[in-house]
């Protein structure tokens, strides 16, 4: 493994604790995490992202580029579980699931932050959340993909349609 890629797998860690240890509503653990770092699996995502692009957009093509190029990738999840008893709100959601996405929000903007100050280039998926789900990559009701760079130049600012 090149040091470059052996440093990324070390930041998704730290980036991995900081998700697990963020604040939670009410204390409840719902939040999971996967470190990715074998290229043959980041590929067999990319190639799950492309197969979805033809019914959820193109998007999927652009994001799954960005992967292909990424060295490293984290997968943030959460599990729905019950925190306040189910209670629904006055707009129809139930407040165990706003908990349960802000838990999520945060163990994100955490990891996130860890790699920020780190110096390591980044960018929250919602794309390679999906892919993952469907293949089954991390037991979680929601996922979301933070792929991880370190190159000259951040290959997730400039990005253009696909």
């Amino acid at each position: 493994m090149d040091e470059i890629k052996e440093t990324l797998v070390q930041i998704a860690k730290l980036m991995k604790i900081s998700a697990i240890t963020a604040p939670k509503a009410r204390g409840v653990d719902n939040i999971v995490c996967k470190i990715i770092e074998d290229d043959e699996t980041i590929g067999k995502i990319a190639g799950e992202m492309e197969n979805l692009s033809s019914e959820l957009g193109e998007a999927y093509l652009r994001d799954a580029r960005s992967l292909r190029n990424s060295k490293v990738l984290l997968l943030i999840g959460c599990k729905i579980v019950e925190i306040m008893g189910n209670r629904m709100t006055d707009i129809g959601i139930s407040e165990d699931m706003i908990l349960n996405i802000l838990n999520l929000g945060i163990a994100l903007g955490s990891a996130v932050k860890t790699a920020s100050l780190l110096n390591v280039d980044n960018r929250i998926m919602f794309t390679v959340g999906r892919a993952a789900m469907k293949m089954k990559l991390l037991d979680a009701d929601i996922v979301l993909g933070i792929p991880l760079n370190a190159s000259p130049k951040n290959i997730y600012f400039d990005r253009t349609r696909a």
